[in-house]
């Protein structure tokens, strides 16, 4: 018997939205990631031949290969993707931006591109595959790693982790949020929100080394995030082109969130009282967790007032790829104007 697949409304199936075969080791949570990825673009229909994916170095930055399979991918060097997805975003608007990064790609080699890429609020997803070591170069330990942390190949680690959540609160990130590899539910909710803000959306998901760092006491194992993860909401996404969504949410506190598009990210209260608008209730949240007893996911600040890096520049609507010569160069008269005012 022959089964016709399911489509969606660009009239594609799911497996239409794979990528290659993965290369990672078994259980790696970066595949689980790409595959969350698919799900997410292929539910809100997004056009893959609008997507751009950007990457830099590590095990996170091999990751665009296994999703999204014909979009277009640009890897660059270590810590420069941020300057990739600013320049082809700037150039082309109409592109949906997607940068995966890991802990060294950003939070070491890249923190100072990260941190500007928010300043300037350039519209893209940002993805950071945390497992807070380098895995690609063997076991060294990331800027993301605990405190008093002890690694076969790393040594001892006696400097405080970087927080790259409250390091994008900080620097003016109008979305973040943290998530864990492990649940799916969560994560492709989460995703599905960054798709439709308005600006960078930094989506920081714990995502367990089983080779190098899924040890006792890691915070970025398996074992750890599901004994310790603290979700702040159940999250409903309701998009703008659908009827309206009723996820199975039992009595309880319901806050809807309106994005730029007017898609709707529904959370439901659940153990914390938490509001995603307050951006000093997010930093203590994070300031909070330090003492390593829990570490909250679900959606921790979003504030869509803020400009992008292309309305900034006051560019024209048509993206500038696809303007023709006489809008982008000055006619022959007036630079000779231009010339005679100069002499």
């Amino acid at each position: 018997m022959t089964t016709t697949a399911t489509l969606n409304r660009l009239g594609l199936s799911k497996t239409d939205y794979n990528g290659a075969p993965s290369t990672l080791c078994n259980g790696c949570g970066h595949y689980s990631i790409a595959n969350i990825i698919n799900g997410a673009a292929y539910d809100l229909s997004l056009d893959l031949t609008r997507i751009a994916k950007f990457s830099g170095i590590g095990c996170s930055s091999k990751s665009p290969t296994y999703f999204l399979g014909r979009s277009h991918s640009i890897n660059g060097l270590h810590g420069r993707m941020p300057s990739l997805a600013t320049g082809a975003t700037t150039v082309n608007r109409d592109l949906v931006a997607i940068g995966v990064s890991g802990d060294g790609d950003t939070g070491s080699i890249g923190l100072g591109q990260f941190k500007h890429l928010l300043r300037r609020n350039v519209d893209m997803v940002y993805i950071i595959e945390n497992n807070g070591v380098y895995g690609l170069t063997k076991g060294q330990l990331s800027a993301t790693a605990d405190l008093g942390q002890k690694m076969k190949h790393g040594g001892l680690n006696e400097t405080p982790p970087l927080d790259l959540c409250l390091e994008a609160i900080v620097a003016g990130c109008g979305f973040v949020a943290r998530s864990f590899a492990g649940d799916a539910r969560q994560l492709q909710s989460l995703l599905k929100a960054a798709f439709s803000h308005h600006g960078t959306a930094v989506v920081n998901v714990i995502s367990p080394c089983v080779t190098f760092n899924s040890g006792e006491g890691s915070t970025k194992s398996y074992i750890w995030a599901k004994e310790h993860g603290l979700p702040l909401h159940e999250i409903g996404f309701i998009p703008l082109e659908h009827d309206e969504i009723r996820a199975d949410y039992e009595p309880g506190t319901i806050r809807e969130v309106t994005m730029h598009d007017g898609t709707v990210i529904r959370l439901k209260k659940i153990g914390q009282e938490h509001d995603p608008a307050d951006r000093m209730a997010a930093i203590k949240l994070l300031e909070d967790e330090r003492d390593g007893q829990f570490f909250a996911t679900g959606l921790l600040y979003v504030n869509e007032e803020r400009w992008t890096l292309v309305e900034q520049a006051k560019l024209v609507d048509m993206p500038l790829v696809q303007l023709p010569n006489e809008r982008l160069r000055p006619s022959k008269a007036a630079l000779d104007q231009i010339n005679a005012e100069l002499t």
